[in-house]
Order: structure tokens, then sequence, then C-alpha cells
């Protein structure tokens, strides 16, 4: 596993550079070269996208493209919690692990809810089957914790060096309006299929993203600068592994906020620099009394820990916090991540016209 102390100045710019605002034209390393080099980072176009190639090869990046949202895209997922014997641990695992509906599963430590999953479905009304058969199959009971109101999805990882405060080019493309289109067409549907797993690592990842669709080369950065302005892409540059990053310690806190105040505290807390994804989701009465989450990532247990009372001083200016009214579930190992897949998702809301 690589780590933030292996990589170079030079890397290190190009991570902190872009993880969004890349530009949506034709040959888009040579405007993102330039605004490097303006920002005192020597840099060629073909450097950069020689760094980018070398990053994403040793795994320091996930990819390189476009983060597709797939709330936007069709189908629905929610975040199921449940418990699985030590004993039958592993039996229960392969079980949830077996539903292809099944996007990622952690093991957290908590104890009683000790497994966490992704349910991806083309259809919401498909959840409650998926569940069920679960449940059926691991004699276990699950809890649904459906979103309720999102504060925050931004998984962004700098790393100490230059740029740290990213550089935005997302001006630099096409002149569209956003729509109010909530389906797909077919060909929209297959620029997101393509380009789930990344951009090709070229000079001009665009035009090939268009050959790969057969599709006009103006239509893809125009439909691609659309869809980042409509919310159907989050971002567009380097997606970073944050492990790669040293970003080792995962803290999914919890907090029991009182109901009139979960629309004022849920902003607060999703401003905190380090916070990744912040929701609201249901309690569970008798089980599980917590309704906000906030996601925080430390590159070891003191930073992580600094993070997590950052997050309980937010909440203290608002309510009065008690040790019972929070915690937080370390993730221990991951079970499953396969991503979510988005063909069957897109399929569903993909009509012509």
């Amino acid at each position: 596993m690589h780590t933030d102390a292996e990589l170079t100045d030079r890397e290190r710019a190009v991570v902190n550079a872009f993880q969004g605002g890349f530009p949506v034209v034709d040959r888009p390393f040579e405007p993102a070269a330039a605004a490097m080099r303006e920002a005192g980072v020597e840099i060629t176009a073909a450097e950069l996208l020689e760094t980018v190639r070398d990053l994403d090869d040793r795994g320091v990046l996930s990819r390189f493209g476009a983060l597709v949202n797939a709330q936007e895209i069709g189908g629905a997922a929610t975040l199921v919690a449940m418990h699985a014997p030590e004993d039958r641990f592993d039996e229960v695992v392969d079980a949830v692990n077996a539903h292809r509906e099944v996007a990622h599963n952690y093991e957290r430590e908590h104890p009683h809810l000790n497994v966490w999953f992704v349910v991806s479905v083309a259809d919401e009304s498909r959840v409650g089957a998926v569940l069920a058969e679960i449940e059926a199959e691991t004699g276990q009971e699950t809890y649904n914790l459906p979103k309720r109101q999102e504060f925050r999805v931004e998984a962004k990882f700098s790393v100490d060096g230059p740029l740290e405060g990213g550089l935005d080019l997302s001006h630099l493309g096409p002149d569209v309006a956003p729509t109010s289109e909530s389906t797909l067409t077919p060909a929209e549907r297959d620029l997101v299929l393509e380009i789930q797993d990344g951009f090709p690592l070229t000079e001009t990842p665009y035009a090939d993203v268009a050959a790969a669709i057969d599709k006009d080369r103006e239509w893809v950065l125009e439909t691609i600068e659309r869809f980042d302005r409509e919310g159907k892409i989050r971002r567009i540059g380097v997606i970073p592994n944050h492990y790669a990053l040293g970003y080792t310690e995962n803290g999914m806190t919890v907090w029991n906020v009182p109901d009139d105040l979960v629309s004022t505290v849920g902003p607060e807390v999703a401003a905190l620099p380090f916070v990744t994804h912040c929701y609201e989701r249901p309690r569970h009465e008798g089980v599980w009394p917590y309704n906000v989450f906030a996601m925080t990532h430390g590159r070891s247990e003191a930073e992580s820990d600094r993070r997590v009372e950052q997050v309980r001083e937010t909440m203290a200016r608002y309510w009065d916090v008690g040790d019972d009214d929070w915690d937080t579930l370390f993730s221990s190992r991951i079970l499953k991540k396969t991503g979510i897949r988005l063909e069957e998702r897109a399929d569903a809301n993909t009509e012509a016209r």
C-alpha cells in the first residue's frame, strides 16, 4: 500500500489540484497544466497526463474522470445495519454479499450492529424484498436506514504539499443550460455507463469516450458539462484512493439530535472540511437511537479523535450533547466493495424522447 509519504511534490500537487473542477474541453490537460504553472507548479500537459497515469497505475487513484451521482441517474440506494453473531459471522456475511444488490459491506465496531451494507436497486420497492431474503437466509433482523436529508457528499482528501486548496477550471467548458429532465435518453444512458469507471487516460479523453459510444465529440462535451450542472455528475477530476493517501481511520459518527434541530445542525456539521458525508437517517426504537450520521476520515487515530471532537463541539453549540447521545463506529474490515453498479438503475430510468 502506498502512502502520502511516498508521493513527490509534483504528485501531491496533482492530487490536491483536481479532485474536482477539471475542464471539459477537447484537450483538457493543457489548460489544467497551465493553471498549475500559474499557481507555481512547473508542469507540462504531457507531464500532468503521465503523472495521473502513474498515480492510477500505482493505486493512489481509484480512477480519473467523473464521479457519477447514482441518486440522480435512477433507482435508489439505502444503508442497512444488522448483527452477525461471532460464531456465524462468515456465514452471515457470505449470505449478505451473495446478493448482487449489495454494493458495499463493512464490519464496524459496535456491540450489536457490526455489519453495515448498502443496497442499490433499480426500483425502490425492491429494497424490502432484498432485506426479507437476507433475513430469511441468515435468521438475523435487518435495520433499514434510508437517507432522509443529505447535507454533504464530498469525499475529497488533500495531502500536505502544493495546491491544497485545489484549482477550479469548471468554467472551461461548453455553455449549456441545465434541464429539469429526470429520465435519460438511450444515448445519455450509454454515456453514463461508459464513464462510470473513469475516463480514458489520453490527451483527448472526451473524444475517446465519444468514439466508444459512437456519438459526436461535441455532444459528449455538452452532455457531461450539463450533467455536471444538473448534479448527475458530482465532480470531474482525480478520484483518490483515500487508504493509499494514508486516511486509514474511517469513523462513522452518529448522533441523537433533537428532531427540531436536525435541519440546523446538519449543514453546520457538513461544513466542517474533514466531514465527507453527512445525512439524516431514521432511528429504530430500542435498537438504534441515532438520526444524524457524519463520516470523518483521519490519517492517524489522534487526528481522527480530534476531528470527532470537533464534530461534537459543533453539535454542542446547538444542544446539550450527553455521553449517551452519540457514538463513533470505526470500520474494522471491508467485507465487500463492488461499487454501485449503474446499469440496471440507468436502464430502468431510460426512455426515448
